[in-house]
């Protein structure tokens, strides 16, 4: 039995011990300890496993009980803290991404793995996310021929569901670049690896001077990127991700937003709707996702590794750190812009 102390019952918490549910039905694991500041959280996580032992804070939870592996769902700014803690306490490790806000902190985690020697993996859920799953088959196997130029986008109204308002405070959410840019970033050198050049060509910012939109031009062994990411003013404004990627004989565009959501048209006139995986989970915690979909994708591969004792090969600790410290090097040029 994989026992799973659970840290931050957010929204982004909220799915996790929902996708954790159901697979328990599967695989034994079980959240034996849940920690929220929130009373009403600690309340509603209940409902989802009334078993579970409650407390007020993480460091308490890490303090008391034993545990196999520990879930961090959150804020950003808290990550890397238990992050650190639960490795020093010998558990294995799921953090939400980023797993890391500072180059100090980017050390600390991997000076932490070194002598610790746990299994770690950061969720940056887009390399589970079947639409993206499909890009990286194409560009791997390059039915289309070679990758020519790719745009990526996520598109946000304004993040007003945080905890004591922690994504508008630059030092707690990274800003736009290293709470949502960070997704198409990291996913850029997954299927692309490290790249040649990466820098900001547009900034907006919010009245306080925060930024919350920027857009970052990046190039991979000669391939173009664009990466844009924007929280809008308004908080009504539906999330959607987008891609739109050209290979030597077709363009593949994606909406999130759309039905169907993947569209190729190829050089030669054809219209393909390639058939994406579905998943009609509903789950109800208050952000801009409304189904397991590839929350459960991730936490389901993570789990069945540490059973299996294989290694995670799509989300280590060492590829959220590289993917911080890209966002972190965007970050600082955009600063001066």
């Amino acid at each position: 039995m994989i026992r799973v102390g659970f840290i931050g019952a957010g929204g982004m918490g909220t799915t996790h011990l929902e996708s954790l549910k159901v697979l328990s039905k599967e695989f034994p694991v079980e959240v034996t300890a849940i920690a929220d500041e929130t009373s009403e959280r600690r309340t509603a996580a209940s409902v989802i496993w009334p078993e579970a032992k409650m407390y007020g804070d993480g460091d308490a939870l890490l303090s008391n009980g034993d545990y196999d592996l520990i879930y961090i769902a959150t804020p950003s700014f808290l990550h890397s803290h238990f992050a650190i803690a639960a490795m020093r306490k010998k558990c294995d490790v799921f953090c939400e991404k980023p797993v890391c806000l500072t180059e100090e902190e980017c050390a600390e985690l991997e000076r932490t793995a070194a002598e610790c020697k746990v299994r770690f993996m950061v969720g940056q859920v887009v390399r589970s996310t079947p639409e993206y799953v499909y890009l990286k088959k194409l560009i791997d196997e390059k039915p289309y021929g070679n990758l020519r130029d790719i745009v990526m986008q996520r598109i946000s109204g304004n993040v007003k569901w945080g905890w004591e308002d922690w994504f508008h405070d630059a030092k707690r959410s990274g800003t736009v670049v290293l709470d949502l840019s960070i997704h198409d970033l990291d996913y850029l050198r997954y299927v692309l690896g490290e790249p040649d050049t990466a820098r900001p060509v547009h900034v907006a910012r919010f009245d306080s001077g925060m930024i919350n939109h920027i857009i970052s031009h990046l190039t991979f062994s000669g391939i173009p990127a664009t990466c844009e990411a924007v929280w809008h003013i308004s908080g009504k404004e539906k999330f959607r991700a987008q891609f739109r990627a050209d290979f030597d004989h077709a363009t593949v565009d994606f909406n999130g937003g759309a039905e169907p959501s993947v569209t190729v048209y190829t050089d030669d006139g054809q219209v393909l709707v390639p058939e994406m995986p579905s998943d009609d989970r509903v789950v109800a915690n208050g952000m801009n996702i409304n189904s397991l979909g590839a929350y459960y994708l991730e936490d389901r591969y993570f789990i069945k590794s540490l059973l299996e004792n294989t290694p995670n090969t799509i989300a280590p600790l060492e590829e959220g750190i590289r993917s911080v410290r890209l966002g972190i090097q965007i970050l600082e040029q955009a600063e001066k812009l």
